[in-house]
């Protein structure tokens, strides 16, 4: 069975915690993630705009990313882009990207920026990251929660209770999934 693809839009792939999370889900192949160095560019950008950040450290995030999700950087969605239509044109290359890699979604916190009867035609929905995570939480809570575990226990700076880890993540607009885990908080 082939497994739902999506691609992560800047936006999840920002706040490093969000990241995280979907890194050490999109590993365990419970889904298969995408993204393009353009999306790359604007989250690594936006950090950049805030002091302390260097693009050296976010450049090694970047290739560790690439590296570890198998196949997950599209490639050859640019001719896509002026076909498209989105309220911010800025956002064509997000839906390109995902028409070129037969994605099933577009996981974003900007859901107006995706509208349902555009994305339609091309078998795409736009989905919020906490709609998303609950579902794979559904889907394999033991495969989620084992690597939520390996999340929390990669945080040594300082190290996280599950109930520290929970609370950050609930900071991350998550609400329906932390509330969703706060049952298998042992498992964490």
């Amino acid at each position: 069975m082939a497994k739902f693809s999506v691609v992560l839009d800047a936006c999840v792939l920002y706040p490093a915690p969000l990241r995280d999370l979907l890194m050490h889900l999109a590993v365990t192949d419970l889904f298969k993630a995408h993204w393009t160095d353009q999306i790359h560019e604007e989250w690594i950008n936006a950090l950049l705009r805030r002091d302390g950040f260097e693009r050296v450290k976010l450049e090694r995030v970047k290739a560790l990313m690439n590296k570890h999700a198998t196949d997950a950087l599209v490639t050859g969605y640019e001719p896509l882009i002026d076909s498209l239509e989105l309220p911010d044109k800025d956002d064509r290359h997000v839906l390109a990207a995902a028409i070129r890699c037969n994605a099933d979604a577009i996981v974003t916190k900007n859901l107006k920026d995706f509208p349902s009867d555009i994305l339609k035609p091309f078998s795409i929905e736009a989905i919020h990251p906490d709609d998303f995570l609950y579902y794979q939480l559904e889907l394999s809570a033991p495969l989620f929660c084992s690597a939520l575990k390996r999340m929390r226990q990669s945080l040594k700076n300082p190290e996280k209770t599950a109930e520290e880890l929970l609370l950050i993540l609930r900071k991350q607009e998550l609400p329906q999934t932390c509330l969703a885990l706060e049952k298998y908080s042992e498992f964490i």
